[in-house]
């Protein structure tokens, strides 16, 4: 198991600013720079992860260090995977802790982004620590309810794989299975040769955090059960 505390994080005014898409001496600029002085004193994210054997495969389960999930994408993904890591990635409490809630949307807004950045700066830390350990060489990664096929529900297993998430990086998990801080993201990353992104399998049309276009054809081609 590996806790990773201590990660750095770059908060510069000029590329948040570019981000927010707010123009550079301006009163809101001002206002973002203080935002950011503050978070810079306060901002701690953290990441915990742990590499476990791929065992049993059915035809939509795959069992990974003892926990039973149910998803035929992550079945079929990890066909000729061996291993695999769970992992947690998370902002930290420490800026909704030390900066406190506001009514104003704007500054919500910008406090959210920080959030984003620091959970950035969490998941990349974290992969180099694993690349630099583990050398697995190409890796992609799935998230529990980022498909319809692996429902958020699954949230459950993962967290058991992991033990005391709360205890040691300070993400909870909700009743829904959302966690806290809300800038934390779970999942589990497996060596391929085949890069993957669950965008590809996903047809809802608006979506902010898309990273790859919808691919109509992938599933029926790479996922449906033959026979």
């Amino acid at each position: 198991m590996e806790i990773l505390t201590g990660i750095p994080v770059e908060l510069e005014l000029e590329q948040m600013l570019g981000r927010l898409r707010v123009g550079p001496g301006s009163e809101d600029a001002k206002a973002v720079g203080e935002l950011l002085e503050k978070a810079r004193a306060v901002v701690n994210p953290k990441a915990m992860y742990d590499v476990f054997f791929v065992g049993e495969k059915t035809t939509d389960t795959v069992e990974i260090g003892g926990a039973l999930f149910k998803s035929r994408v992550l079945r079929v993904n990890l066909e000729k995977a061996h291993r695999a890591f769970a992992y947690v990635a998370t902002c930290g409490r420490e800026l909704d802790e030390g900066l406190g809630g506001t009514d104003d949307p704007l500054r919500r807004y910008w406090l959210e982004e920080v959030k984003l950045a620091a959970l950035g700066a969490a998941m990349g830390f974290m992969q180099q620590h694993l690349e630099g350990r583990y050398r697995p060489g190409k890796m992609s990664r799935m998230n529990p309810g980022s498909l319809e096929d692996w429902p958020i529900t699954q949230q459950t297993e993962l967290f058991s794989l992991l033990g005391e998430v709360e205890g040691r990086i300070g993400v909870r998990l909700t009743e829904s299975y959302l966690m806290v801080p809300t800038k934390s993201v779970s999942g589990i990353l497996f060596p391929t040769e085949v890069s993957f992104e669950s965008c590809r399998l996903c047809p809802r049309k608006v979506c902010p955090g898309r990273k790859a276009p919808y691919d109509e054809k992938l599933w029926e081609e790479r996922y449906a059960v033959r026979g």
